[in-house]
């Protein structure tokens, strides 16, 4: 059963971690400062936080899983 939900969550994190835009493109790496200020709205903010939620799960499922 824990396996289970741990590959379930380990799935939507991906797709979740999949679905995020990159803030920073080719222009930081050739010497750009790439430094812009990142406003989440929306349904990117929901997948962000959806992202920390399963990370999070994630985790705390890992270590469940460790002691039992």
């Amino acid at each position: 059963m824990l396996s289970t939900l741990h590959v379930i969550i380990a799935i939507l994190l991906s797709l979740s971690i999949m679905l995020q835009q990159r803030t920073s493109g080719l222009s930081a790496t050739f010497g750009g400062t790439g430094a812009t200020v990142v406003q989440r709205r929306g349904g990117e903010a929901v997948i962000f936080k959806a992202t920390t939620w399963l990370s999070v799960a994630f985790f705390a499922l890992g270590i469940i899983r460790l002691y039992v």
